[in-house]
């Protein structure tokens, strides 16, 4: 159970960085289809390299989902690599569109939601592995679930707030969605470390 537990915790991570970025560009693309034919160019432009990034990302994951831990630990590096490339791609969108409050509170609003979704699933592939496991170790499992569950509430409410304020910078945006994804990170790997059972963290 060990090293599918870890195999887990990638394939979580990925996940959740891809329906990010999904829904950053199904975001973009809405704007793409409003947009003047001077500036419509440039978004085309830009969505036509997000989806390279989501591409290149989505290749790479599909090579590794069948390998070893050893091998999810290599390919994780190149796969963040691959991540904040995308990352920064939106982010130079949004500075050189300028203030674009609406835009960028909708693309906001998408990846909060596919982060809210990638908690959900997490927890659900969880709760299924977890229900595989020993009964002697289902309080601990019991308690390790209800955390994330619990870290996914406090995510999305911080998450709600900004929805609901409206005028936020992109920066600040994206500042947010970096620290629910961290959470998730580090809530996914909790998760799973206590399916592994003691003395077996990380």
């Amino acid at each position: 159970m060990t090293e599918q537990s870890s195999v887990h915790v990638y394939l979580n991570w990925a996940k959740e960085r891809i329906d990010e970025m999904d829904a950053a560009l199904a975001s973009f693309e809405v704007k793409a289809g409003q947009a003047k034919a001077d500036s419509k160019v440039k978004i085309d432009e830009i969505v036509a390299d997000l989806k390279a990034r989501r591409a290149e990302f989505q290749n790479l994951l599909k090579t590794q989902s069948e390998a070893g831990e050893a091998a999810w630990t290599r390919a994780k590096a190149e796969l963040e690599t691959q991540w904040a490339g995308f990352e920064a791609q939106v982010k130079s969108y949004f500075e050189s569109a300028g203030k674009q409050i609406e835009q960028q509170q909708a693309t906001f609003k998408e990846i909060a939601a596919a982060q809210a979704k990638a908690w959900s699933e997490a927890a659900g592939k969880f709760r299924e592995a977890a229900g595989k496991v020993a009964a002697d170790r289902s309080a601990d499992l019991d308690a390790a679930l209800k955390q994330m569950k619990a870290d996914a509430a406090d995510a999305e409410t911080r998450l709600q707030k900004l929805k609901q304020a409206g005028s936020e910078s992109w920066s600040v945006l994206s500042d947010a969605l970096a620290e629910s994804r961290k959470a998730f990170d580090q809530a996914n790997q909790a998760a799973w470390d206590a399916l592994k059972g003691p003395g077996s963290k990380g």
